[in-house]
């Protein structure tokens, strides 16, 4: 039955694949987040948490370890690795 209701918060420019884990995710976590401002809430964070898994995008300590908690357990198989500027800058400076 949830699964039927998230259905309807697919983005079209979602890859299925992120739609599948970002799908994963709000149903997780569907039960904490009950009225519209807290779905609205609740669909933003999944928004947060698939475009740093996805995207590589960055966003405060905070508020990745919100996302992250929320998303213990779903497991993306091969998840993209990015590799940030200092990691960049550091593999340089001992080469």
């Amino acid at each position: 039955m949830a699964t039927a209701y998230v259905q309807q918060f697919k983005s079209y420019c979602e890859s299925d694949k992120q739609w599948r884990a970002r799908e994963e995710f709000i149903v997780k976590n569907l039960d904490n987040f009950r009225g519209h401002n807290e779905m609205d809430k609740l669909l933003a964070l999944s928004m947060v948490w698939s475009n740093h898994v996805f995207m590589g995008c960055r966003y405060s300590n905070e508020l990745l370890q919100t996302v992250c908690l929320m998303a213990k357990g779903i497991h993306i198989e091969n998840a993209p690795h990015f590799t940030t500027r200092e990691e960049i800058m550091k593999r340089n400076q001992t080469s």
